[in-house]
């Protein structure tokens, strides 16, 4: 970005804040709209994309008390009126002449007194802080890249949360050359950029745009002789374990998201996220239904048609035990509460209990004897005589 595209910019009016808004209202809106339009929230939408970059860009400058005391006092002098062509025509400001390329083009005013007015060298001192002193250049900071791994769980572990660990292969400094891409440590600033790692180029109606530069691959450097290990990038392949905590209650195919967890990035720029996706083993007991746990469990004929009371497992606890009213038909399910999945606010959900009304295979002459006394005790009694009341109705 040139310096007088700088002072046209309103980054005030991109976050929405007023001029004398402080630094805790210039951090909260800038979380906000970055959460609304970071790039994981709004796939493939360049618009949203090129609006976070711009959201970005003005919490660099305002939320830096440095950088926007020097921004505000250049915004006082050109942004809004400072210096505006008066009647000696487009190239003077009412009394004295003045040069636009003088103001805008770093030190290239005349000497002492020279430029605009008194104002030497151009403003390498206003601007110095923003685009760097002197002339100077640097290289951006590159975010690293974000890494993706996958790891299995049991049930209970998917349940409870756990800490595993994670070897993870991703890029980072070469530390053959320590980063340099230069065998001996010495890398050339790039001709093409500068030294920035950026080129612009015309975007139509007096804008320009910003690429990482080919030549460097947007390093800013480069290697006057290549490392062998790297081939001159400064970068090289790095495995490393990583414990990384997987919260409780995570589902299976869940994908996770570690913030600065990922690849380191280059030339103090943050790191990138790891991407963790949670595969969870079955239980053989125990199911899954969003944050409440089920079992399925057994009871007998008496159980069901007389009532007691029954002893239901749990996950990694003591049993605990369900009143069974009279008359349970098979199917019924029945809450524990409690006893479920952890939640995100740290409280659990229940566990549902369906009951299965068994039929015994074999049955012992005295339960015979009593089944064949129940049943003539229910003769005339007919379970099916609705459903076909209902068929004859249809």
């Amino acid at each position: 970005m040139s310096t007088k595209d700088f002072v046209e910019k309103d980054y005030y009016k991109v976050l929405g804040v007023p001029k004398d808004a402080t630094e805790a209202e210039i951090k909260k809106a800038y979380r906000k709209l970055a959460r609304e339009y970071h790039p994981d929230a709004n796939k493939g939408d360049a618009k949203a994309e090129d609006r976070f970059k711009e959201i970005s860009e003005a919490n660099d400058i305002l939320g830096d008390p440095k950088r926007r005391k020097e921004y505000d006092e250049a915004r006082a002098l050109f942004g809004n009126g400072g210096f505006r062509p008066g009647p000696g025509g487009p190239g003077s400001t009412g009394s004295f002449n003045f040069d636009l390329g003088d103001l805008f083009g770093g030190a290239q005013g005349g000497g002492g007194g020279g430029g605009a007015g008194g104002f030497g060298g151009g403003l390498g001192d206003v601007f110095g802080g923003l685009f760097g002193r002197g002339g100077a250049t640097r290289a951006q900071p590159r975010r690293g890249q974000d890494i993706e791994s996958e790891v299995t769980l049991s049930f209970t572990e998917a349940v409870e949360g756990a800490t595993v660990p994670l070897r993870m292969s991703s890029q980072a400094p070469c530390k053959a050359c320590s980063g340099t891409g230069d065998r001996d440590g010495t890398p050339r600033v790039c001709p093409t950029c500068v030294g920035t790692g950026q080129v612009s180029r015309g975007g139509g109606g007096g804008f320009s745009l910003t690429d990482p530069c080919v030549e460097c691959r947007g390093r800013g450097l480069i290697a006057q002789n290549p490392c062998e290990t790297c081939k001159g990038s400064g970068r090289a392949r790095s495995a490393r374990t990583m414990q990384v905590r997987i919260p409780a209650g995570v589902s299976d195919g869940q994908r996770i998201r570690l913030r600065g967890k990922g690849a380191p990035g280059e030339t103090g720029g943050p790191a990138g996220d790891l991407y963790v996706v949670v595969h969870v083993d079955p239980h053989p007991v125990f199911g899954r239904k969003d944050d409440n746990l089920t079992v399925t469990v057994p009871v007998t004929l008496p159980e069901a048609a007389l009532g007691g009371e029954i002893k239901v497992p749990t996950l990694g606890g003591p049993p605990v035990t369900l009143k069974l009213p009279p008359g349970t038909p098979n199917g019924r399910t029945m809450r524990a509460r409690g006893k479920g999945a952890v939640r995100k606010d740290g409280t659990r959900g229940d566990l549902l209990v369906t009951v299965e009304v068994t039929v015994p295979k074999d049955l012992s002459d005295p339960a015979r004897d009593a089944l064949e006394s129940y049943r003539e005790a229910t003769v005339g009694e007919d379970p099916r005589a609705e459903l076909f009341k209902a068929a004859k109705g249809a």
